[in-house]
């Protein structure tokens, strides 16, 4: 009976699929979070920005910097920053700048030193296993959270692939909508040109019948959550917010200031997005697997991630979203203190470092520490289910709270991981 179930749904899924992409004249826009009973958090942070460094970002050459020791510090060099005593790599001027709404964390760690098992539990906070596909934060933060806005999404993937969209099992409508290209837009959001108004109204309303007739027969959950979904796609198509997607209607000068990459458009985009409320928007930026020639290259992209950073951070503050937005900085695992026969560094997933801003946190502070080596932790250990945590608390989610996986096996959004509580405002 399993066995049929499974089917059953895979066939759904490529049905609606095909169906969203050939009846109705528009592509797969994706699962939208709808239907869903909005919570009030008791946090302070309503929305989450997540920039992921993918690759693995060596804390040593950005945050966690050992310029006393000549045999690990390598071209970070540093730099003061506007609170007394914290200090960053060279590479980040206009972070530096920002240092008052940040907390550096120092003493992340992780059992996992392979790119696709960090980021998996770096991102859910449950290693990895062939038998569940665990729902991301952002899956949990729609969920628990609920929605603030009638017609946008509420977690939203820019760039990197949309390689994991990160409702695992979840219902569908809790999945990441992917943005490949922030200057594009959101890709096949409108009617297509060929068809017009009353054939596309005629195609809605076969399809509403054909799902009719399949959801008696099928009373479950996921069924409900694919109809939700095309209702949502077709209220976006009509809606104002769909400009919130469009970064060309964004002042010029503030569209310059993050950067004219991917990245620090995507970052841009991140901010349109929480500011029309969108819960939890992820930009991803990679290039950090430095095992050869660690510093060919790597002020430009710690300058790409330098200047859309700072620019998020002002432009937060400037706008009046900075107490609602919680700003975070993430990678996999750091790298090693050691730089190899290649000039490079390789994995190390003993300590890494990591940022937290914004909305809910207390910033100017640097949380745990690491030896004069950068190589274990000595002071504040932080398990990335605490880290996780802490996003959760930020946001006034109940890091206890146990949901149920369809197998029956309870799930809480950061597995146990305890909130650093002193960085929490």
């Amino acid at each position: 009976m399993k066995i049929l179930n499974k089917a059953s749904d895979l066939t759904r899924r490529s049905f609606v699929t095909r169906a969203a992409s050939g009846l109705l004249g528009v592509n797969y826009i994706s699962n939208f979070a709808s239907a869903q009973t909005a919570l009030t958090p008791k946090g302070k942070a309503k929305s989450v920005i997540y920039l992921y460094m993918s690759g693995g970002m060596s804390h040593l050459d950005t945050f966690d910097i050992k310029p006393e020791n000549s045999e690990v510090r390598g071209d970070a060099g540093e730099l003061k920053t506007n609170v007394s005593g914290m200090r960053v790599s060279k590479f980040f001027p206009n972070v530096a700048k920002q240092m008052d709404k940040v907390a550096i964390v120092n003493s992340l760690t992780t059992t996992q030193g392979a790119h696709e098992e960090g980021r998996y539990v770096m991102h859910t906070s449950y290693e990895k296993r062939g038998t569940v596909q665990h729902p991301e934060m952002g899956a949990w933060v729609s969920k628990l959270g609920g929605t603030l806005s009638k017609t946008l999404p509420s977690f939203v993937k820019v760039g990197g692939g949309g390689r994991s969209l990160g409702g695992g099992f979840f219902e569908p409508s809790y999945a990441a909508l992917p943005v490949g290209d922030p200057k594009a837009g959101l890709q096949y959001s409108k009617r297509h040109k060929t068809v017009n108004e009353t054939v596309f109204n005629d195609r809605l309303a076969m399809l509403k019948e054909i799902n009719g007739e399949f959801k008696q027969k099928f009373k479950q959950k996921s069924v409900e959550s694919y109809n939700a979904m095309y209702r949502d796609a077709v209220k976006l198509m009509t809606s104002e917010d769909l400009k919130a997607f469009d970064i060309s209607q964004e002042n010029p000068k503030n569209a310059e200031r993050y950067g004219k990459n991917n990245f620090g458009q995507g970052v841009l985009l991140a901010r349109r997005l929480v500011e029309k409320g969108v819960r939890f928007v992820e930009v991803n930026l990679g290039g950090w697997d430095n095992h050869n020639n660690i510093y060919d290259g790597f002020d430009g992209r710690a300058g790409t991630l330098d200047t859309a950073l700072g620019a998020l951070l002002a432009d937060l503050k400037e706008s009046g979203l900075i107490d609602t937005t919680l700003v975070v900085l993430a990678t996999e695992f750091g790298r090693t203190p050691d730089i190899n026969q290649n000039a490079g560094r390789d994995h190390f997933p003993k300590a890494f470092s990591g940022l937290l801003a914004g909305g809910g946190i207390k910033g100017g502070q640097v949380y745990g520490k690491t030896d004069a080596e950068g190589k274990n932790v000595v002071e504040n250990k932080v398990k990335v289910q605490d880290f996780n945590a802490t996003i959760a608390a930020a946001l006034g989610l109940p890091t206890d709270k146990v949901l149920m996986s369809p197998s029956g096996r309870p799930f809480q959004i950061a597995h146990r991981g305890k909130p650093i509580t002193s960085l929490l405002a």
